[in-house]
């Protein structure tokens, strides 16, 4: 009985036991497995305490604080920022001031020492503009701009000018003196280079030079990259330099007022009435009805075909009201040397601008325009370069019928050639021509005179503005005869591969 009456006693002490630890486990475990809240989340107070109220106010005040504060950090923020930011275009400003945008750059000659920086800053800036440490990206193949190549004797390019000759020596006196300066500079940058050091080098001259290539970006400058021959057998050295071009500078701004400017067309003829015909319509729809500022000088050769010529004019005359033409017949062989002497000489009024002209010409009021501006006596003359035309019954013989004379004068490679090496139409004035003491040529070729007038003008500076009027100036197809030699030669430079000898009549002058 005793050991029954004893575990009755223990019974409610381990229940308590249990029960105690039961409790604890589960204290543990909840705080154990419960998730942690933010710790700078303050506790909120049980809706049912009787600090409830009091305590939402206070969190909200905490919170209100906080949103005061952080506004307040941000507005200090923004103010530097500010700040900064009017330091750094005030700096830009400066900067400006000091490196102007060398698009906009402009020269004070009021300050010569600050010109004198602005053209500097301009000239470096043109080094970055130029593609010479990066290139450029170009919407088409054509866009690029191509090197040169040259040695100390002779020129490789691509624009072969009027000497029509991809290998020269440089005849112009600009281009052989730049070269000869740029391989100079070049050779003295090796010499300074090396003699930087101690030790002793060898001593460059023009002789070390292999080759050089150069371009010129019309807007920014010349790069120039040269090579020299190194120490070794298979070394090299590379020198790259750039030319920069200055900025564009104002010489002068002035009206032109050529209300009163008078062209005189000199036209030497003989035979061709048929021409003159087409010629005289020409002349009467831009000349005397667009332009009305001109004279007519027709020097005839002969006596064939005079009258035909005369009654053209004279019909012209009637019908437009025009008289201001001159008519002079010479009973002697064709020259057309003499025919443009005459012409020039035989006018008695002011000094006029002459317009040396075939019967074959075409030409528009805008070129008559051209023809004034780009003249000036004892300065300018002007060698427009023509498009001269092949046979419309070979090139439209494929069609019904050939296009009317205006159909005709599209400017493409099929249809004809631009005549760059002639020099037989030309604007200038009469004093000019008169002053070269012009030879008279009694050859009836083409164009012998032009050929002696053009380098009396170079002799005399006068300069020739590069100026190709196209779409503006034509050559009309007319036969000619010759001999076989003179014939091939030349129509063999009018380029129509698919064409034979006698399809390109429009004929090219002779080689110079």
């Amino acid at each position: 009985m005793m050991p029954r009456r004893g575990f009755l006693v223990l019974v409610p002490r381990l229940v308590g036991l249990l029960v105690v630890a039961f409790c604890s486990v589960s204290i543990v475990y909840m705080l154990a497995c419960t998730p942690k809240g933010d710790t700078e989340q303050l506790a909120l107070p049980r809706v049912h305490s009787p600090t409830a109220k009091e305590g939402y106010e206070a969190i909200l005040q905490e919170r209100e604080e906080q949103h005061r504060n952080y506004i307040i950090s941000l507005k200090k923020q923004i103010a530097q920022l500010k700040a900064e930011l009017q330091g750094k275009s005030e700096q830009l400003k400066s900067m400006q001031d000091h490196n102007p945008n060398p698009l906009y750059i402009h020269l004070d000659h009021s300050n010569p020492e600050k010109a004198q920086v602005n053209l500097l800053a301009f000239l470096r800036a043109q080094i970055d503009r130029a593609e010479v440490h990066s290139g450029v990206k170009l919407s088409t193949e054509y866009a690029a701009v191509p090197f040169e190549s040259f040695t100390l004797q002779k020129v490789y390019q691509l624009e072969t000018g009027l000497t029509r000759h991809p290998e020269e020596k440089p005849v112009r006196k600009d281009k052989r003196d730049e070269l000869v300066e740029v391989i100079e500079l070049a050779v003295g940058n090796l010499n300074n280079l090396e003699g930087d050091s101690n030790t002793k080098h060898r001593v460059y001259t023009t002789s070390d030079f292999v080759e050089g290539i150069y371009r010129t970006e019309k807007d920014k400058g010349t790069l120039y990259e040269l090579t020299f021959k190194g120490d070794t057998k298979h070394e090299f050295k590379k020198v790259v330099l750039f030319r920069p071009f200055g900025p564009v500078m104002k010489v002068k701004n002035e009206n032109v007022n050529m209300a009163d400017s008078l062209i005189n067309v000199i036209v030497p003829l003989a035979k061709r009435a048929s021409k003159f015909r087409q010629f005289m319509q020409n002349f009467r729809e831009v000349g005397i009805q667009q332009d009305g500022r001109i004279h007519l000088t027709v020097v005839y050769f002969g006596k064939e075909q005079v009258n035909e010529v005369k009654s053209i004019l004279e019909n012209t005359s009637k019908s437009t009201s025009f008289k201001n033409f001159t008519f002079i017949q010479l009973n002697e062989e064709f020259s057309r040397g003499k025919g443009l002497d005459v012409g020039a000489r035989v006018w008695k009024g002011s000094n006029v601008v002459l317009f040396f002209c075939d019967v074959d010409i075409y030409f528009t009021a805008e070129f008559l325009n051209s023809c004034r501006l780009n003249t000036q006596p004892g300065k300018k003359v002007f060698y427009p370069v023509l498009f001269s035309q092949y046979n419309p019954s070979i090139i439209y013989g494929h069609q019904d019928s050939i296009p009317s004379l205006e159909q005709q004068l599209i400017i493409k490679k099929e249809t004809g050639f631009w005549r760059d090496f002639g020099f037989g139409m030309t604007c200038q004035y009469r004093s000019d021509f008169i002053n070269i003491a012009f030879s008279k040529h009694q050859s009836s070729d083409l164009t012998p005179e032009d050929v002696n007038l053009s380098p009396h003008h170079c002799f005399e500076d006068i300069k020739q503005p590069d100026e190709k009027q196209r779409r503006i100036v034509s050559y009309l197809c007319f036969k000619k005869s010759c001999r076989y030699y003179t014939c091939t030669s030349r129509v063999s430079r009018a380029k129509p591969a698919s064409r034979s000898r006698q399809t390109a009549l429009a004929v090219p002058p002779p080689e110079r």
